[in-house]
């Protein structure tokens, strides 16, 4: 299908703020500037830039014009439901992840609880360690629904599990409840992770459902507290 011209004209200026060529706190040419360099109506590129200001690129100033906005820290959003893979592609640094564990399990009653399953359902387990530019510092502990999900191979967890469920078994991943704590940080966390002298990590929790409604995954994303910051983007808007 294809896109509106002002949808490509809003990728064409992320990109531009991505690789630097708008740097944080200056002002992108103006409306009429834009216009003449697109050869399109201003209205067009009012949608365009409209689009960007409603996910955090650009802050429209009032008589002077739109100033970028800095989005090159790591960041790790909320209200989203994206795969681990998906942000590492927009991430500066060096990004590994490592498969600790794979196997398929019998959840004990914390697991049945937190997936509103039975003794006798099989989940996958699947504990994985992300590096940035070589130290370990995210453990994501993740439990799905064999049922759902039949097969799981190391290669696809070191992947993205998400993009294999969604085009490889056309499954619909829909949306996501989400739970996130400052806790002590555990044995487990000390095993795998880079924690140098901290002894706190970020706990986000997930539920995570198909399109179905139906419950098919459990995840404990546990993340050194020095590293990251967790972030929604927000505008208010009034009547």
């Amino acid at each position: 299908m294809r896109k509106n011209k002002f949808m490509r004209i809003y990728e064409e200026l992320t990109e531009k703020m991505k690789d630097g060529t708008f740097q944080a706190g200056e002002l992108i040419p103006s409306e009429n500037e834009l216009a003449a360099q697109y050869e399109t109506s201003r209205e067009t590129i009012r949608k365009a830039l409209t689009l960007l200001s409603q996910n955090g690129y650009i802050q429209k100033l009032r008589g002077k014009g739109s100033v970028v906005l800095d989005t090159s820290r790591a960041s790790f959003p909320i209200s989203g439901l994206v795969s681990f893979k998906e942000l590492a592609d927009q991430l500066n640094g060096t990004i590994h992840t490592f498969v600790e564990e794979l196997e398929l399990i019998r959840p004990e009653p914390y697991l049945q609880h937190q997936l509103q399953c039975s003794s006798k359902e099989e989940l996958w387990k699947v504990i994985r360690t992300r590096a940035f530019d070589g130290e370990r510092v995210i453990l994501d502990k993740d439990f799905l629904l064999r049922k759902q999900i039949p097969q799981l191979t190391k290669d696809i967890c070191e992947q993205s599990i998400y993009a294999y469920i969604e085009q490889e078994l056309g499954i619909t991943i829909s949306f996501a409840k989400k739970e996130i704590t400052v806790e002590p940080c555990t044995e487990e966390d000390c095993r795998y992770l880079d924690m140098k002298d901290f002894s706190y990590v970020v706990v986000v929790r997930n539920y995570v459902y198909l399109d179905d409604a139906s419950l098919f995954q459990y995840t404990e994303s546990r993340h050194r507290l020095d590293k990251f910051r967790f972030v929604d983007f927000a505008r208010r808007h009034t009547k």
